[in-house]
């Protein structure tokens, strides 16, 4: 190598940093910056009825807990996201089955399963609301069997609970099963075809071959399906904000509602417990999966 050879080679090596500069500064501005910021407000105790900020160490947990704000909010959260992922898992693996062949008529079916994922958190809310309401479409269609039918599903605590979480799986199933839809295109036909030889039912082909070599393709769904459904707020405040009472109060529906209330620093701390469930749930999860997908 000559001389002259050596800068531009630092260059070439450099250069990638020029072009992350951008989205580095965005991302530190708006997410890095608040985040860290947010971890000593959590500790103290500010409000927008004062101007004095004083640390007060676990305060806010404990008033949080005592108050069962807190203690609902995270039981609540976890009931959401294990539904939420459950439902969307099965029905994103079921639809890629279903759909794994390129055929025109398959190609069709995907680009409708995927138009739930353009549709907005908050406008996905707004519609299942509408839907799901005492004069709307689903008793309109449960009265055409049962005459007379009305009920109220946003006011009965456990349905709210279970319709927030099935529009969540709506609204994002679409990803996840062009996810499993690669990952069983990925899986060598040879498999499948010499299983098929030796007898294996469909059944038995699926879960003793296909299943097991979904595994990085089931790992990436379940862990971002998890975190995602941990981490949301849009499609519950735009559905039931919250309600019936304290029914489908998430976490960062708390946070939302504890700023709403000027309640800043026990809304930091709600904030700061949720980072701090995703990490504790998503991280011994990515590596118990891993560990499955290498055995």
């Amino acid at each position: 190598m000559t001389v002259d050879a050596l800068p531009l080679r630092r260059t070439r090596r450099t250069t990638w940093l020029w072009f992350a500069l951008p989205s580095l500064a965005l991302v530190s501005l708006f997410f890095l910056v608040p985040f860290l910021l947010n971890i000593p407000f959590a500790f103290s105790s500010w409000s927008g009825y004062s101007t004095d900020i004083r640390f007060t160490g676990f305060a806010n947990w404990s008033l949080l807990w005592r108050s069962g704000t807190l203690g609902n909010a995270i039981s609540v959260t976890l009931v959401y996201a294990v539904i939420a992922m459950l439902v969307q898992n099965v029905v994103a693996l079921t639809l890629a089955t279903a759909l794994r062949r390129t055929t025109r008529v398959n190609a069709f079916f995907r680009s409708l399963f995927f138009l739930p994922v353009l549709i907005s958190p908050l406008a996905a809310g707004y519609i299942w609301r509408a839907i799901v309401a005492p004069q709307g479409v689903l008793n309109g269609a449960i009265g055409i069997v049962v005459p007379g039918f009305d009920h109220a599903w946003l006011g009965d605590p456990v349905a709210a609970l279970v319709i927030v979480a099935f529009v969540d799986a709506w609204k994002w199933s679409g990803i996840a099963t062009l996810v499993y839809i690669a990952g069983l295109n990925s899986i060598p036909s040879s498999l499948l075809e010499a299983a098929e030889i030796d007898g294996a039912s469909p059944a038995q082909r699926f879960w003793r071959i296909v299943f097991p070599l979904l595994a990085p393709a089931f790992t990436f769904n379940v862990v971002t399906t998890l975190i995602g459904a941990l981490s949301a707020y849009d499609i519950i405040a735009s559905t039931t904000s919250g309600g019936p009472g304290i029914a489908t109060q998430t976490l960062n529906v708390a946070v939302q509602q504890q700023f709403g209330q000027s309640y800043f620093g026990t809304a930091s701390t709600l904030s700061l417990t949720v980072t701090i469930l995703v990490v504790l749930i998503a991280v011994p999860l990515v590596a118990w999966l891993r560990k499955r997908e290498i055995a």
